[in-house]
């Protein structure tokens, strides 16, 4: 155990987050630094119980109590070496997790949890810092190739732990760069593209090999794949937007929210000076309440937008746990993320009738209803309609599964009910040797999960290739194992 009192003596504490007015001027993360001697204390709160519940409340099982007391007794690189013993990444983690591993926290009962989401990120900084953080190159090859399709954290957690273990393997991405929604989907101001690039040049070394700029199924026809690889892991995750077919829906200014953010993105890559849908000067609608509309919401301010509102057809969540969804669950509260810190109005109970258009067949305002809901259905309240200035309306209502046509249908693989790509125990499709991971398989989800699940169906698939039972630890290349 850490500080024995540690969870009766001290209290939470997080980073500060950047001043709002500095902080809008640039793209940079937006938290502050977080010294190594508060880190230890909140560490120390970790009551190490009989019965750890964030384990349960992670999906990775990270071993949270052994590196909270390993930070607070000083020993980091050991507390580094547990971290990535169940997670590749956990800068990813670390940065864009909602953390259900604190909900689930037993301090959390009736204190706050241990800030175990920033100790996660103090510790594989430090580890990046002070050099820990070494390729891990297999000892023997087994010559079995697999291929990836898709770069996100679900294929690059598949990825690394199967060349770890010797077979050598391919990552397509049908985007310029790696990384899918880590590079393209998520702002700068969450999670700072670095921390991506270093951990693909740690792949590199290992000996992953990447090909971007590869659409599977068009560049790379379904027959070559199968007749290059010993096996296939579909990692291309749940890109079918939710669409949102009313009236004025054909209006220009009317766009999905993953054409805005990484369009965004790339003006931060170099690769364009100004973003072609661009919040600047315009009132900007984001419909949709959740992590997406969020980030649009951070965007919209740093492009300088005139107004902001974020529209959501749920009511206002509570400030608290409510009865219904007890702990160690991860609750629905109402929660104020970076980007809603930094402006604009959110609306909750309301419904988007119509888009309204000008002359020229550009959005000028959209018309919304209050709503309630009656027997599961949101009902309009009447007398409550209202329109809203809208030069730039940005739908982020989540996705409805994987794109069908082209490389699914072509290999042939199976749908569940809900749409999402069918796979048994060890993560295979209904066809032979190929598996999938991620939301293409699980539905639009956690980071968290995309981790979890790349590595269960990198398992899967050695057992395929090489009848392991149990997906062998990688050798350090020195006496001391490297992360």
């Amino acid at each position: 155990m850490a500080d024995p009192k540690g969870f009766l003596t001290t209290q939470r504490e997080t980073p500060q987050r950047r001043p709002v007015d500095l902080r809008l001027l640039d793209w940079r993360e937006v938290y502050q630094d977080f010294d190594s001697g508060t880190v230890r204390k909140q560490a120390g709160r970790c009551m190490d119980c009989g019965i750890p519940f964030c384990h349960q409340g992670c999906p990775l099982g990270n071993l949270i109590p052994e590196w909270n007391d390993l930070v607070w007794r000083d020993d980091w690189r050991d507390a580094a070496e547990r971290l990535h013993a169940t997670n590749n990444f956990p800068e990813f983690t670390g940065t864009l997790c909602p953390a259900p591993c604190e909900a689930a926290c037993v301090v959390g009962i009736n204190s706050d949890p241990v800030t175990i989401k920033q100790v996660e990120i103090e510790i594989v900084d430090r580890a990046w810092d002070e050099g820990w953080v070494q390729p891990q190159p297999p000892a023997t090859r087994t010559g079995r190739k697999v291929a990836v399709v898709g770069s996100g954290p679900a294929g690059l957690a598949a990825a690394q732990q199967l060349t770890r273990v010797g077979h050598d393997v391919v990552v397509f991405e049908r985007a310029d760069r790696i990384g899918g929604l880590l590079r393209y989907g998520i702002p700068e101001f969450k999670m700072e593209k670095h921390r991506l690039d270093r951990r693909l040049g740690q792949m590199r070394a290992e000996g992953t090999e990447f090909r971007a700029g590869v659409n599977v199924g068009v560049d790379v026809t379904v027959e070559q794949l199968r007749a290059e690889f010993d096996a296939v892991v579909l990692a291309g995750g749940s890109t079918q937007a939710r669409d949102l077919p009313i009236t004025g829906r054909e209006l220009d200014g009317v766009h999905q929210a993953m054409e805005f953010l990484p369009l965004a993105n790339k003006v931060q890559e170099g690769d364009l000076g100004r973003s072609p849908i661009n919040a600047e000067g315009k009132h900007v609608v984001v419909i949709g309440g959740g992590d997406t509309g969020a980030d649009c919401v951070g965007t919209a301010h740093r492009q300088g937008a005139a107004s902001v509102t974020q529209l959501e057809i749920m009511p206002t969540p509570p400030s608290t746990r409510p009865e219904h969804q007890p702990w160690p669950t991860y609750p629905m509260i109402y929660r104020v993320s970076s980007a809603h810190e930094e402006g604009g109005e959110r609306l909750f109970s309301v419904n988007t009738q119509e888009f309204l258009g000008d002359e020229q067949g550009r959005v000028r305002a959209l018309r919304l209803v209050e709503v309630r809901r009656e027997d599961g259905r949101f009902v309009p309240v009447e007398g409550t309609e209202q329109e809203v200035p809208c030069d730039l309306a940005l739908l982020a209502m989540g996705f409805v599964g994987p794109e069908r046509a082209g490389l699914l249908e072509e290999l042939g693989v199976e749908l569940d009910e809900r749409g999402n790509v069918a796979r048994d125990d060890s993560f295979m499709t209904t066809v032979d040797g190929v598996f999938t991971a991620g939301d293409m398989g699980r539905g639009q989800s956690l980071i968290v999960w995309a981790i979890s699940e790349g590595r269960s169906a990198a398992a899967g698939v050695d057992r395929y290739l090489t009848e392991r039972e149990v997906l062998p630890a990688p050798i350090a290349p020195t006496d001391r194992p490297l992360v």
